[in-house]
């Protein structure tokens, strides 16, 4: 486990989420005028899967309950194509976020009941990782100590199950950016969220060194009157980590959380420039991968090349962030060539 943890925040290389449930890339694909049938979503993902080059940059993959049991157009199963390709599979395990017991706006992840014969039926098909996501709005009192503790508790039951199953545990406690809160806020709330955790992983007896963490970074709200700016950002997100991360976490592999596909990378680019740091920063991303890619493929088997390009262009920005060498020109040559 600790050589996947490793291999999975590679020097230049990050993560690739493709984990949308059915609900989600329907919407993503109704955006593109594309019906979301399986077939269609198989396609998709071969195309990604299958992109020249990418395994540069793209370290691992996690895909969906549905598409670790799909195969490319000759047959050849998806976790078994990353995998020959260098890239290794994972599996998000979670059933999503439900409403919190005895709250009217909060959500607990749940997923638990029988996650242990699921881990050893994945592991069967190829993973060696997991995901699990867990989410928390901020404002009028929230996040509650009630919502962080529960979750906290769901997310190291999960992650020692993981481990139990001999695959690493990607625990994703993700700040919502929804709404107006400051930046200061987003802050607070990622602390308590990130200190909570830990306690509990330490609790449930996890060991940190074979786990990553997929946190959200320190943002203002979408909605807030005024947006910090990439400087305030890359350290308010450094400076809650420094306080909440413990350094025995390998790799920290952000979400984009609704970020535009630039933006994401430049906030990558400006915290690792910063560097270095007790933990890898990587990346761990899917609309702001993928969403290029999507419209430019629009369901279309003649697009398939157009949408690699575009994949890949994303791919190779977000693997100059890593180590802090991307700068926006870079965009605008790769336009060019």
């Amino acid at each position: 486990m600790y050589t996947t943890a490793r291999s999975l925040v590679a020097h230049g290389k990050g993560i690739l989420a493709a984990d949308e449930s059915e609900g989600t890339i329907k919407k993503r694909f109704d955006a593109v005028g594309v019906p979301s049938t399986e077939e269609n979503r198989r396609a998709y993902r071969e195309a990604l899967f299958s992109t020249p080059g990418v395994e540069e940059h793209i370290s691992g993959v996690i895909l969906f309950d549905e598409t670790i049991r799909q195969r490319s157009h000759d047959g050849v199963r998806f976790p078994e194509l990353l995998a020959s390709r260098g890239i290794i599979p994972g599996i998000k395990v979670d059933r999503g976020a439900k409403p919190l017991a005895l709250s009217d706006t909060e959500t607990v992840t749940e997923g638990l009941d029988g996650l242990r014969g699921r881990f050893e039926e994945y592991r069967g098909l190829g993973a060696r990782f997991g995901k699990w996501r867990a989410t928390y709005s901020v404002g009028d009192g929230r996040p509650s100590d009630y919502c962080v503790r529960a979750n906290a508790q769901a997310l190291a039951r999960y992650a020692a199950l993981c481990q139990e199953a001999g695959l690493v545990p990607i625990v994703e406690p993700e700040v919502l950016m929804d709404g107006s809160h400051t930046m200061e806020e987003s802050a607070r709330a990622t602390a308590r969220v990130l200190q909570a955790l830990y306690d509990e992983l330490y609790a449930q007896r996890v060991d940190l060194r074979a786990t990553l963490l997929k946190p959200n970074m320190v943002l203002s709200g979408y909605s807030a009157s005024e947006r910090a700016g990439v400087t305030e950002v890359t350290e308010a997100t450094l400076d809650v980590l420094y306080r909440h991360v413990p350094a025995a976490v390998p790799g920290i592999v952000f979400l984009s959380g609704g970020q535009s596909d630039e933006d994401a990378t430049v906030h990558l680019n400006a915290m690792n420039a910063g560097g270095p740091h007790p933990w890898q920063l990587s990346f761990s991303y899917g609309r702001a991968l993928q969403s290029a890619a999507l419209r430019a493929w629009g369901g279309r088997q003649e697009n398939l090349a157009s949408a690699q390009r575009a994949f890949f262009h994303r791919a190779r920005m977000n693997g100059a962030a890593r180590t802090g060498v991307y700068s926006p020109a870079m965009e605008h040559e790769a336009l060019v060539a």
